[in-house]
């Protein structure tokens, strides 16, 4: 992970404070235009957001912001009368701002079409054009079938108002990410720290009457066009529309559910913003090694971090994150990530893996808190810093059905250790989400 930008802030030709941060080097620059779902703030504290903020700015200066009405740009009044021109006079006052004369725009979701109205009126700054899981125009209309309906919106709008910031936010947005407890509840928090229930509705109704497909033939700036194929938020053929009437659009379906770009296989997506931009494809440095993973979570930290307060939480964190460093230290562990509350480790040795474990769990509870810890072998894909492949899945499936306190391994693991004096206890046989079979389930008893 790379430490946050600094945040700075510029003010529009109308007043208004907008916050954007800069960060990366190359020969260009790159400026996202993002939806409000997260603010810049905390998109940087998720580990595999960071990896996909850290991996653009290894090829191009990055210029990213809040658009106002969210994050930690200035609010707006309810009710609001969000435009297309106010969020292009964001854009240009960011570049500005940032020294950025001419550059790449990436259009996210319901920013697309402030990205494709400022490329069209602004083709001296716009040297190219990314689109994802973008539309123009969100209602259906004659020429426009693939939009919602109608008679929809409103029940629409009361599901946007109810869901904020909660799993069926999630699950609904980036359902391959709702067995993540750690992704989930870093989401929810970012998404009430970016704008309210109200305010989101407000940016929303007047999106919904947003639309821009008159705007697509202008479009000079070479053009890609991404979209997931599964996406339920805003479907594909949006996605197609768009390549079919912007002249010259290149075009990429992906596989995966998931609305928001910082969720599913955002390594796919970087793949494709950097081969169009740069006319590289980045060959992937991985390589494929055995190892046990380790994961543990806080339980029922939400609970704890309201009884407590956020500075009495953060403190009792960092005293977490100490203990658990040590142990790793002690058991030749190596720290992959962490996720607030939680660690993604990896061991040369299963037995080490889970002595480790059984040390965080009674160590942690002179503290006061319980974990829950997972333990998995199998071939893990490392690339840099960060691991990914089934094996990494299946660790954290495992974790997530451990009890407080309990130390749940797989049946490989138990059969790993077999002869070292490890005893276990039987939790039976799961369908692991995700993953291919049944696993049978031991815990850790001595």
């Amino acid at each position: 992970m790379i430490e946050p930008p600094e945040t700075r802030y510029t003010t529009t030709a109308d007043g208004v404070d907008i916050a954007y941060q800069a960060w990366g080097q190359g020969s260009f620059d790159l400026v996202t235009v993002r939806d409000g779902y997260i603010s810049i703030d905390t998109m940087w504290e998720e580990p595999q957001a960071n990896a996909f903020f850290k991996r653009l700015g290894s090829f191009a200066r990055n210029i990213c912001f809040d658009v106002r009405g969210t994050g930690s740009s200035d609010s707006l009044g309810l009710p609001s009368t969000l435009n297309l021109d106010w969020w292009m006079d964001d854009i240009e006052a960011v570049m500005d701002a940032a020294g950025s004369d001419r550059a790449a725009l990436v259009g996210l979701g319901e920013n697309g079409p402030a990205s494709m109205l400022y490329a069209a009126s602004h083709p001296e700054r716009v040297s190219a054009l990314v689109l994802f899981n973008s539309y123009a125009r969100f209602l259906k209309g004659p020429d426009y079938p693939c939009g919602l309906p109608h008679e929809k919106a409103d029940r629409f709008l009361a599901a946007v108002r109810e869901t904020w910031a909660t799993m069926a936010a999630v699950e609904y947005l980036a359902p391959s990410m709702v067995a993540n407890e750690g992704w989930s509840r870093w989401y929810m928090r970012s998404a009430r720290l970016s704008t309210s229930p109200n305010a989101a509705v407000s940016a929303m109704r007047n999106l919904l009457d947003t639309r821009v497909p008159h705007v697509l033939p202008s479009i000079q700036a070479p053009t890609l066009v991404v979209h997931r194929r599964g996406d339920r938020h805003v479907r594909v053929e949006h996605g197609r529309y768009l390549a079919e009437h912007i002249r010259g659009a290149q075009y990429r379906e992906l596989d995966g559910e998931d609305h928001l770009f910082f969720a599913g296989d955002t390594d796919a997506l970087a793949d494709e913003i950097e081969e169009f931009l740069t006319g590289v494809r980045p060959v992937a440095v991985t390589d494929r090694v055995l190892a046990t993973v380790l994961f543990t979570d806080i339980v029922d930290s939400s609970t704890r971090a309201a009884q407590l307060g956020d500075r009495a939480w953060r403190k009792l964190l960092d005293a977490h994150d100490a203990v658990v460093r040590t142990q790793l230290e002690r058991f030749r562990g190596r720290e992959v990530n962490t996720t607030g509350d939680g660690f993604l480790a990896t061991f040369d040795g299963p037995a080490r893996a889970i002595h480790c474990a059984k040390e965080l769990t009674s160590g942690l509870r002179a503290l006061d808190l319980a974990i829950r810890a997972g333990v998995h072998t199998g071939e893990v894909e490392v690339r840099g810093d960060d691991i990914g492949g089934i094996a990494v899945h299946t660790g954290a499936r495992v974790a997530a059905l451990a009890r407080a306190g309990e130390v749940l391994v797989s049946s490989t693991v138990k059969d790993l250790v077999a002869g070292s004096g490890i005893a276990f206890e039987s939790r039976g046989e799961h369908e692991l989400k995700g993953v291919p079979g049944s696993w049978k389930l031991f815990a850790v008893t001595s």
